[in-house]
């Protein structure tokens, strides 16, 4: 590390800490013996999402987060569990190495946790991301928890049906 009072090429570190996401040392110069401080973070690469029309856009975990937000309204579902998703989506392109992702796969990424956070919020987040366009697909989406639930022997879906349309409503908390 190159010392910024006298310019020599060496210096040494007298004391590390760590705070957040960086690292703060303490450094020596070697030859003029002023002291310094620098800041060590860890690169992350620049993570680009391809959107439906083909443009792109860099990754913003605030546009992530206020979407899932938008699912969670009066929801049971904490700030943690929002961070939570959040963080998976990231270190999974992390850790594939990626450079780009397609926004349909972030998308199926925050459904599959919402599926198993809070059912509500998982066909909140549904019916954006998956702009539905009639009613019947819009459905298909709700009956896909009570197949999983009888397959399971558990009913855990908070959907019942209207006894005059049929359309999907929440179901009464009887606490």
């Amino acid at each position: 590390m190159k010392c910024p009072l006298c310019g020599f090429d060496d210096s040494k570190v007298t004391d590390s800490r760590h705070l957040d996401d960086r690292i703060r040392r303490r450094r020596e110069c070697i030859k003029c013996r002023g002291r310094f401080t620098t800041y060590e973070v860890v690169e992350v690469p620049l993570l680009m999402v391809e959107k439906r029309a083909g443009g792109f856009e860099t990754f913003d975990r605030s546009k992530l987060i206020k979407g899932i937000f938008n699912a969670i309204k009066k929801r049971p579902v904490t700030i943690d569990q929002v961070e939570e998703i959040a963080d998976y989506v990231e270190s999974q392109c992390a850790n594939e190495m990626r450079n780009t992702v397609k926004s349909s796969e972030i998308g199926d990424m925050v459904l599959g946790k919402l599926r198993d956070t809070d059912p509500i919020s998982y066909i909140r987040f549904a019916s954006v991301y998956k702009d539905f366009t009639d009613i019947e697909s819009f459905v298909a989406v709700i009956s896909e928890f009570d197949q999983r639930d009888a397959g399971s022997g558990s009913h855990s879906c908070l959907l019942t049906r209207c006894s005059i349309c049929g359309c999907p409503q929440e179901k009464e908390n009887k606490n």
